[in-house]
């Protein structure tokens, strides 16, 4: 496993992570590396051979990784992507082996150099989870429910209140560090309330979304020539979408997703109704011959949150927020699970710079939740100026000037096979969103805009 410089490892005593879940364990994973011990609360019944848990309730719908989160968990857990691509979770290219429907035509099928790993989010948190806590540093505390903090007068918090199940009493868990990863129903604001701290209100956008999710067989003898096929939502035209990608042991994973009241259906034969609706027929295809059917599962608890911790004045010292516990994005744009490994990384470095000048942990916490809210400013504008399209009325210049132009960007995109790889780089965060506004791209999407507007009746 990758690890810190030597003289780094066991710099601080104990850090207490509140959330067994994925951005839990990657950031226990960091945290291994800069304290002698780690200890991880989990409300939920789980051990190493724990794959998704009843509290992750995306953990049934489709997931691939982006190819910039693939390599920072590729980093702290070396050999991952091998150990799921022999269980049968593909590595692709982002343009080969996809099917992507634009709101403008199909995307082209041409080598982008940005590799992705589709699999399920049950198979990833188990080789993870167990993964972690074969770390000599790491201890789990399973079934065990944190109840607050406890905050001295300095403003530091020390001390982690949690009860084990079937326990009358709460016990008190000391730390030099407390990280909350509980995820979005966390009740970490009712704490700092309780610890007299003012939260301010968190910001939200609306994503009106419901996914409907299965798994069945993807037969060994019968592999198409992709292994994503997606298409793509676009307000106000297209709210019906659906993604189908192939992941370990021979399945499928197919997700359908709707705005507003388009809600796909759980029933086996209004599902294929809905999928039929759409105009890739490559989803189509596979859900027709089926079999080794799974559960159907339906996930409506969308919306776009973000708390605004990096503006709290009060923030106190040695606690820290990661994941979703911070931001939440709609699901459909896949950045998640990505920014939790960008936020656990950022610890690592932030953790390696105080360790190399010898430094303390005083201070941490509000550089580290600033760093963060810089962080999630691209993903959160690119998720939420989409989403707020779907408001006709709270349109901001800003969201529809963005939406103006990625319009006539996917226009370009569908005959430009440059301009495609372009975006490829910047939906997998290994880009800047810059890239997509260099001249003579945008010489592109104004000439095309132009030519659209001469043309109104295309």
């Amino acid at each position: 496993m990758r690890n810190s410089p030597a003289e780094h490892r066991g710099t601080w005593g104990k850090a207490v992570v509140i959330g067994g879940g994925y951005a839990g364990l990657v950031t226990a994973r960091v945290l291994a590396d800069h304290f002698s011990e780690v200890v991880v609360l989990e409300r939920d019944v789980v051990d190493e051979n724990t794959g998704t848990h009843p509290h992750a309730p995306q953990g049934y719908h489709a997931h691939a990784l982006l190819a910039k989160g693939g390599e920072i968990l590729e980093r702290y857990f070396p050999g991952l992507r091998a150990e799921l691509q022999d269980i049968g979770a593909p590595v692709f290219d982002y343009g080969e082996r996809l099917s992507f429907l634009l709101p403008t035509g199909f995307a082209p099928r041409n080598r982008t150099g940005v590799e992705i790993q589709t699999f399920t989010r049950d198979e990833l948190e188990r080789r993870l989870r167990g993964k972690v806590l074969a770390l000599p540093q790491v201890t789990l505390l399973s079934a065990t429910r944190c109840e607050g903090l406890r905050m001295t007068g300095s403003g530091r918090v020390d001390r982690v209140l949690y009860r084990a199940e079937g326990a009358e009493q709460l016990t008190e868990l000391e730390a030099d560090l407390v990280v909350n990863t509980s995820g979005r129903a966390g009740a970490l604001d009712n704490w700092l309330t309780e610890l007299g701290l003012s939260v301010p209100e968190k910001r939200v956008v609306k994503a009106r979304i419901t996914y409907t999710s299965m798994s069945f067989d993807r037969p060994e003898k019968n592999h198409p020539d992709f292994n994503l096929a997606y298409q793509m939502t676009f307000a106000p035209d297209i709210p019906r979408g659906g993604v189908i990608l192939a992941v370990e042991r021979n399945r499928w994973m197919c997700s359908l997703v709707g705005y507003d009241d388009q809600m796909p259906p759980i029933e086996d034969g209004a599902y294929l109704d809905f999928a039929k609706s759409l105009k890739n027929g490559r989803l189509v295809e596979q859900l027709e011959t089926r079999t080794g059917q799974g559960p159907t599962h339906r996930y409506t608890n969308a919306d776009n949150q973000w708390r605004l911790y990096h503006k709290m004045k009060d923030w106190p010292e040695r606690l820290i927020a990661i994941g979703d516990a911070v931001c939440v994005f709609n699901p459909v744009y896949g950045q998640g699970l990505t920014v939790a490994a960008l936020e656990a990384e950022l610890l690592d470095r932030t953790l390696t710079e105080r360790a190399t000048r010898k430094r303390g942990l005083d201070g941490l916490a509000r550089t580290y939740q600033r760093a963060v809210a810089r962080m999630l400013l691209t993903p959160w504008t690119l998720s939420s100026n989409s989403d707020l399209m779907w408001n006709p009325d709270h349109q901001p210049l800003s969201a529809r000037f963005a939406h103006w132009y990625n319009r006539h960007f996917f226009e370009v995109s569908v005959r430009d096979a440059g301009a495609w790889t372009r975006f490829a780089r910047v939906a997998n965060m290994v880009a800047p969103p810059t890239v997509l506004f260099h001249p003579a791209v945008v010489a592109k999407v104004v000439a095309q805009a132009l030519f659209r507007r001469a043309r109104p009746a295309d």
